[in-house]
């Protein structure tokens, strides 16, 4: 994906969610507070030099809130589509987990309860290897490799039967 296609605002919010994150920020707000803390007795403990930190760490704090909010949920739809992709491209899984999301609390309550019992029924068993062996992952990496392949074979086929179509149409 392209990053020309952002916003200035996207970019710099990009930026700035990097710059405060690291190390560097880190350590220059360490140092504006010892150097604050330093000039304590200079300006005499005054109000003004109690006020020149909380106005500073407000308003730093206030913009942070509304940073760490948009980076927090860039982040967890990235999650969800990748988890999306995850589910919609794993045979076994339910399409139904997609946009799952959405639901109310409710819903999401009764899958959950689904889940502990099928958490509990897996600790019933005795062997952790019944399910989650070597040989159960080569056998799934066959299946799914041959599932790979045989869909290409006939997304290839449709391809050339679209082409021969358009080409004795035209």
């Amino acid at each position: 994906m392209s990053k020309k296609n952002s916003g200035i605002f996207e970019r710099f919010a990009n930026w700035a969610t990097n710059a405060t994150g690291s190390s560097a920020a880190f350590i220059l707000a360490a140092l504006v507070v010892i150097v604050w803390a330093v000039t304590g007795p200079v300006f005499k403990y005054s109000e003004t030099w109690q006020l020149v930190i909380n106005t500073g760490t407000t308003i730093i704090t206030f913009l942070m809130v509304f940073l760490i909010q948009k980076s927090q949920n860039k982040d967890s739809k990235a999650v969800h589509l990748k988890l999306n992709e995850l589910i919609a491209a794993h045979e076994g899984a339910s399409n139904r987990m997609v946009n799952i999301e959405d639901l109310s609390e409710k819903e999401l309550e009764q899958i959950h309860q689904f889940y502990v019992r099928l958490s509990q029924l897996a600790k019933s068993e005795d062997n952790l290897g019944c399910t989650h062996t070597i040989d159960a992952a080569d056998l799934n990496h066959e299946n799914k490799s041959e599932r790979t392949k045989h869909t290409t074979i006939k997304i290839n086929e449709s391809k050339k039967n679209r082409s021969k179509e358009s080409n004795s149409a035209g």
